[in-house]
């Protein structure tokens, strides 16, 4: 069984269509990754996944059960976490009060001392940094503790929307490292990612839209080698 799946979603904006019937599935303990240019509707199927927008058509399961019905506070109580695009952090609060934002749900409130230690386990910057004021952090520092905020929900289904974005080279090899570890802890993680060659080479399964749809799908590795894939977004 699948832990997300996501069958002919059709979703937009007011009355404007942007998905047109996107279908996707990723078992549990995988990478997952969805490129393509701006504007095709990367960040739309992230929102609608998580309740942000409405599903006009189509099905989102979380390991089999229909989410597409639930609130977005249901759908993280589910395990369901986004870590959104621009961190969105409150800046004038301290790390420590970011991070523990995330654990508001009865389920992650519970566990909330012990998860807040795997995360200064996997992040030690931020432990360094707990009484500082987000809005101080560097870039990297902030998407660690937007990460960290979204470890601390217990997500079953962890996605990222631009992970790398603004973050100097080196940096996002640690994100990225930084995702394999969780992956390898057992969560699943799906990304939208504007650099392609470090999402593909990361990822298990990956896609790429076009105009809202599915256009090809497969193997992390196996989409690096596609001619099509090459030629369009590897610029090779």
């Amino acid at each position: 069984m699948s832990m997300l799946s996501i069958e002919g979603l059709r979703t937009g904006y007011g009355d404007v269509p942007i998905l047109h019937g996107v279908d996707i599935a990723i078992d549990q303990g995988m990478i997952g990754a969805v490129v393509g240019a701006n504007g095709v509707g990367k960040t739309t199927m992230m929102r609608a996944m998580a309740g942000i927008l409405p599903t006009w058509q189509g099905e989102i399961r979380l390991a089999g059960k229909r989410i597409d019905g639930l609130t977005p506070g249901r759908r993280v109580d589910a395990g369901v976490i986004l870590v959104p695009e621009g961190r969105k952090l409150f800046p004038s609060m301290t790390v420590r009060d970011n991070l523990e934002l995330g654990s508001l749900h009865p389920r992650a409130k519970a566990a909330r001392a012990r998860t807040l230690e795997q995360v200064f386990n996997i992040f030690p910057r931020l432990k360094e940094r707990e009484d500082q004021r987000a809005g101080t952090l560097s870039g990297g520092e902030q998407q660690m503790c937007a990460i960290g905020r979204g470890l601390m929900g217990l997500p079953r289904l962890l996605m990222l929307d631009e992970p790398s974005l603004g973050l100097a080279p080196i940096v996002v090899e640690t994100i990225f490292g930084v995702v394999r570890r969780i992956r390898d802890e057992g969560v699943t993680v799906l990304m939208v990612e504007q650099n392609v060659h470090h999402a593909l080479a990361l990822s298990d399964r990956a896609w790429v839209l076009e105009q809202g749809q599915v256009a090809f799908e497969g193997a992390g590795q196996e989409m690096l080698a596609d001619e099509r894939v090459r030629r369009a977004y590897l610029g090779m």
